[in-house]
């Protein structure tokens, strides 16, 4: 099992060993001036970090504080480069360091969206929500209209210039789905919204080293059936990382669940990523806030993370043959 966590060591890095965690995922580092940094001592310092706290440092996703809007956008063409040059220095960066697993998405502007923060589920407890009809009457951001065609084309760039490097570092690209994965939003559109686009994103530019985060939550608003989708990208040995969570809806209204009260049957999940032989790093992804939690990160509070990573525990040794 692994856990997203912060980079520099925290409560959570102990409730997490404490839980039996051993991978870590981790963002990028921040450079003095507090901007995400790809240079090679602020990873290398990062990696040991976490490794003399006891973890294993299974892949980096870097997340917010990393955006690549000029690759995706692609409208200033000398940004697009310099941006698709430090994803290239950071792949051989990882590379060298041995983390074997990069997360990417192609969210044009804005990475996952909710309409709700806090709408209550089991026991009070809070969970983040969507509704796409929220947003219907939502203003274009300063980006204007960008169109499924200019994304998917901007994708196309992206890979060709990046899988290559990837292959010859030895590290996997995992595409992430777009969440919620509905199209558009704000005048952006999303293409990355359902086992078809992922399969079709892959495809771009084949390579064993260009595949894909099973994030279950979002394939499951897609409408896809999860412990199949596992079996056939584990089939084509193309899953690379799994966001191990669930959600009860659809992709236009949906709210996040319990891990064990979404509507995805858990253990045949597991039980197909033991089929396909899957060994890739799984973390336990939108949690909810407890009783006692404040709720500033929705999603990712401490005590609805440990719920998870117990139940994940009790699904691994249940299924385990």
């Amino acid at each position: 099992m692994s856990e997203v966590l912060s980079t520099a060591p925290d409560r959570l890095w102990q409730l997490a060993r404490q839980a039996g965690v051993t991978g870590v995922v981790s963002r990028l580092p921040l450079s003095p001036d507090g901007r995400a940094s790809v240079d090679y001592m602020d990873l290398l310092q990062l990696v040991k970090r976490y490794e003399d706290f006891g973890f294993r440092v299974e892949a980096f996703e870097p997340g917010y504080e990393w955006e690549l809007d000029h690759v995706r956008i692609g409208t200033d063409k000398a940004r697009r480069d310099e941006e698709i040059a430090a994803c290239k220095r950071l792949i051989r960066h990882l590379g060298a360091l041995g983390v074997p697993v990069l997360c990417y998405n192609f969210m044009a502007r804005f990475n996952w969206v909710r309409t709700s923060l806090a709408l209550p589920t089991r026991g009070g407890a809070l969970v983040t929500g969507y509704d796409h009809a929220c947003m219907k009457d939502a203003p274009l951001t300063d980006s204007g209209v960008v169109t499924e065609e200019q994304l998917w084309e901007n994708l196309q760039y992206f890979l060709r210039e990046v899988v290559p490097v990837a292959e010859q570092a030895g590290v996997r690209l995992a595409l992430h789905p777009d969440d919620p994965p509905v199209s558009p939003i704000r005048g952006i559109a999303r293409i990355i919204t359902s086992a078809a686009a992922l399969r079709q994103a892959i495809q771009l530019v084949p390579s064993e080293y260009s595949g894909i985060t099973m994030c279950q939550g979002t394939l499951a608003a897609a409408g896809e059936a999860i412990p199949e989708k596992i079996l056939e990208f584990g089939g084509l040995n193309r899953l690379f990382y799994v966001h191990f969570r669930d959600i009860r809806g659809t992709a236009e209204r949906f709210s996040e669940t319990f891990h064990d009260d979404g509507q995805t049957n858990m253990a045949e999940a597991v039980r197909a990523y033991r089929k396909i032989g899957f060994h890739g790093p799984v973390r336990v992804d939108h949690v909810p806030t407890m009783a006692g939690e404040d709720n500033r990160t929705p999603g990712y509070e401490s005590m609805g993370r440990l719920f998870a990573l117990g139940y994940l525990r009790g699904l691994l040794d249940g299924t385990n043959e």
